[in-house]
């Protein structure tokens, strides 16, 4: 199975399914023949479901009626397991058009953490791309491994998982001016900066994703210290939902406010040097002598225990092999047609 194309019609054994209950609250299972959903309000057996076509409404054996989606993808990395800290679907969307992701691209991510932004990346190079992820941890790589084999149901083609630090694997890997774009979600992106700006091609895009002030502001010095991109934009986005219902519209209690900052800067041609940026004098010092440590405790990050990690790691595994076998199910269905 490509890595563009979903399953669609029927409901089959093996889909992946969002149940909207009572009181809009979610539950996501994988459909099997003789399995059963159980909560306070009553049992919702699989084979209920299995043959109705997408956004239908089942009720369980109470007669709470729960409606049928297949997830969407913003649906699917917000509830998938995590071994880390994912990138939510505001700074997906943002960072896919703000790195200018193409059909057809090489791309290059690091880290890949559970997977969230390497499924969006995924999507939006299509079959004839290519996305090389570097990951440190061979345990959150396993974890984003199984994340992406569940939403595809197989693993894309187009899509390579390298376990290791990028600063020593990206030139054995990949030819000097041969990759269209970078996204850096890391701790100290500037670490890597010089050996990615031997790979990327003249004119490419580096996207880095850091969640402090001071971690924007020394990576977007450290740019401008290289003299090999252009003067670095940096962002935020912030969504904020509304409520409308009738004459009562008004913002949503909640919002999903500051996650991260994006900042974005493009490839200047070897040799060349950009017109100069008037701006006023900053105190700007990230020297040597900066023994700061970035470590995840520093950022603000929480860490995930060994024993979270292997049932996150078990539940993202236990998922692809259903997704596996479901894939295996609906290939042998097709050709005896």
């Amino acid at each position: 199975m490509s890595a563009a194309s979903r399953p669609s019609g029927p409901f089959r054994v093996g889909d992946r399914v969002q149940l909207t209950g009572p009181k809009n609250r979610l539950h996501t299972v994988t459909l099997v023949e003789d399995g059963e959903m159980h909560t306070h309000h009553g049992v919702l057996f699989h084979r209920d479901l299995i043959g109705l076509p997408d956004g239908s409404v089942v009720a369980n054996s109470s007669g709470h009626e729960y409606l049928a989606l297949r997830p969407l993808l913003r649906d699917f990395a917000m509830s998938m397991p995590r071994g880390a800290a994912i990138v939510y679907p505001k700074d997906a969307a943002q960072i896919v058009m703000q790195a200018d992701i193409f059909p057809g691209s090489t791309v290059v991510e690091a880290g890949v953490g559970s997977g969230a932004l390497s499924l969006s990346l995924l999507r939006a190079i299509g079959p004839a791309g290519r996305l090389v992820s570097f990951e440190r941890r061979e345990d959150f790589a396993e974890v984003a491994r199984s994340n992406v084999e569940t939403f595809f149901g197989a693993t894309p083609e187009t899509w390579e998982v390298v376990v290791g630090d990028l600063l020593d694997a990206l030139p054995q890997t990949q030819p000097a001016g041969s990759v269209d774009r970078v996204v850096l979600d890391m701790l100290a992106p500037w670490e890597v900066m010089d050996a990615v700006a031997e790979a990327l091609t003249p004119g490419g895009v580096v996207l880095c994703y850091v969640a402090t002030a001071t971690q924007l502001s020394r990576v977007a010095e450290y740019i401008r210290g290289t003299g090999c991109f252009t003067d670095p934009d940096a962002s935020e986005t912030m969504v904020r939902g509304w409520h409308v219902e009738g004459l009562a519209v008004r913002p949503d209690h909640r919002m999903v406010a500051h996650t991260g900052f994006l900042l974005t800067a493009r490839r200047l041609a070897p040799g060349t040097v950009a017109p100069e940026v008037k701006r006023r004098a900053s105190k700007s010092s990230y020297g040597d002598e900066d023994v700061e440590l970035w470590t995840p405790g520093a950022v603000g990050d929480r860490d995930i225990t060994d024993k979270n990690l292997r049932k996150r790691a078990r539940e993202a595994a236990k998922a692809a092999d259903g997704a596996r076998q479901a894939a295996a199910s609906r290939d042998a269905e097709d050709r005896s047609q």
